[in-house]
């Protein structure tokens, strides 16, 4: 989310012109939702990440989410989707990998389409992990990334700095700063699957 003009930053701690912002896309969250999944499923040997190919990003959080698992020792499979059939498609191979949990890469495409997600991922009876609360809210398993009210807070903040007069180029472009671990524990007995005691203690919110 940014307050700009049309032209484009020349970095993220001075972006000159009149645009800065708030962004909740950092690189580093798609290892730390794997460890989680990892965590939730320890013994899990078939995992596949959900991507969009068209996000600017993914190849880097790709390569990320490819070095956390090999780190651990862990094999995964990375799915790409961009489109609704791309989505099913996607599913219907994890069907057929019988995979045991699936991460799902933070993603607007993604987000829109939560409940197909969601939908599918309890067709399908595959533990999966998203990047929003919203995602957990609808029946999806887990869920771990940024807040919109703290992203609207943030944009608040720096509206305000720059009505009183600072220029929005002198402002560094900020990143989301609370981040929120959801768990569905009624999507989890479905499942037949036990989370662990200390998964759920770090648990911003359970859903019953």
């Amino acid at each position: 989310m940014a307050l700009k003009s049309r032209s484009q930053p020349k970095s993220g701690a001075h972006p000159g012109g009149n645009i800065t912002g708030v962004t909740s896309f950092i690189f580093d969250l798609e290892p730390k939702r794997l460890g989680l999944l990892r965590e939730l499923r320890p013994h899990a040997t078939t995992t596949a990440a959900l991507v969009n190919p068209n996000e600017p990003s993914m190849e880097i959080r790709v390569s990320d989410i490819q070095t956390a698992a090999r780190s651990v020792g862990q094999e995964i499979t990375i799915l790409n989707a961009s489109t609704i059939r791309d989505i099913d498609a996607a599913f219907a191979r994890l069907a057929q990998m019988r995979a045991d949990a699936l991460l799902v890469a933070g993603d607007p495409f993604f987000f829109n389409r939560a409940a197909q997600l969601v939908v599918l991922a309890a067709r399908h009876a595959i533990p999966s992990l998203y990047s929003r609360r919203e995602f957990a809210a609808a029946g999806g398993l887990m869920s771990y990334g940024s807040t919109f009210n703290d992203i609207y807070r943030l944009v608040g903040v720096y509206a305000a700095r720059i009505l009183k007069g600072e220029k929005p180029g002198d402002l560094p472009i900020q990143l989301a700063t609370k981040f929120e671990l959801v768990i569905d524990l009624s999507t989890a007995r479905v499942l037949w699957l036990g989370v662990p005691p200390t998964l759920l203690a770090r648990a911003d919110e359970v859903i019953e």
